[in-house]
């Protein structure tokens, strides 16, 4: 399973790369406002700073709803660095979008995805990643670990090659139902990444080791 960060805080990207264990980054227009970062020029900046931290993907969405402007703002974009991927809306402009641009070898995440049919067309228009969103499905008393387990089978069923990018990840038992079901990527804040080293066994086993040591050095 790849792990991906979903944020625009640098310092928490920084933070998720110096673990070694980072795959890729996830944004979207809300992250960005979230850390003040407005206007084009100034968002474009951004991505260019987030993909000189870590080495693989990072999201970038358009903001535009219409064929022609997901087009346009998308290969701006794609032109900051080979590792942008354009990130589109599962509405039927994001489907000809997503074929456009893999058509040219351009990846793209197809993004909000909160059925299976959703994620066949995005599969279907050859999008690299689609992105369920598991929590937000769980807030509303749905079932956000079946329907990747839907999707899982049916992109085996016909061999896809487009990813199952696990979004709205909010704890670690997310993250670990997710590997057990096969999704190909998790994307979730540093918590959730970091938490998965959490156990009070080791921190135990850790502080009786430490403690031992020290006394048998105090000996000398």
């Amino acid at each position: 399973m790849k792990f991906f960060i979903d944020t625009a805080n640098l310092e928490d990207i920084a933070q998720a790369e110096s673990l070694g264990v980072l795959d890729g980054v996830t944004t979207n227009p809300s992250l960005m406002a979230k850390e003040e970062i407005r206007g084009q020029q100034n968002i474009f900046n951004h991505y260019k700073k987030i993909c000189d931290i870590v080495n693989g993907d990072v999201s970038a969405e358009v903001i535009a709803t219409d064929f022609e402007g997901m087009v346009k703002e998308g290969e701006a974009l794609a032109a900051l660095s080979p590792q942008i991927v354009i990130k589109m809306p599962v509405i039927s402009e994001g489907i000809k979008a997503c074929k456009y641009f893999s058509d040219k070898g351009i990846k793209t995440n197809v993004t909000l995805v909160f059925s299976s049919g959703q994620a066949l067309m995005a599969a279907k228009a050859g999008a690299t990643y689609v992105s369920p969103f598991l929590a937000r499905l769980d807030d509303i008393s749905a079932d956000g670990l079946g329907l990747i387990a839907e999707i899982r089978k049916i992109y085996n069923n016909y061999g896809y090659k487009t990813q199952i990018l696990a979004a709205s990840i909010r704890s670690t038992m997310h993250v670990i139902n997710c590997a057990k079901i096969g999704s190909d990527v998790m994307t979730g804040p540093l918590s959730a990444i970091e938490g998965l080293l959490n156990h009070p066994l080791t921190d135990s086993g850790l502080s009786k080791f430490l403690e031992d040591h020290n006394r048998n050095t105090s000996k000398f």
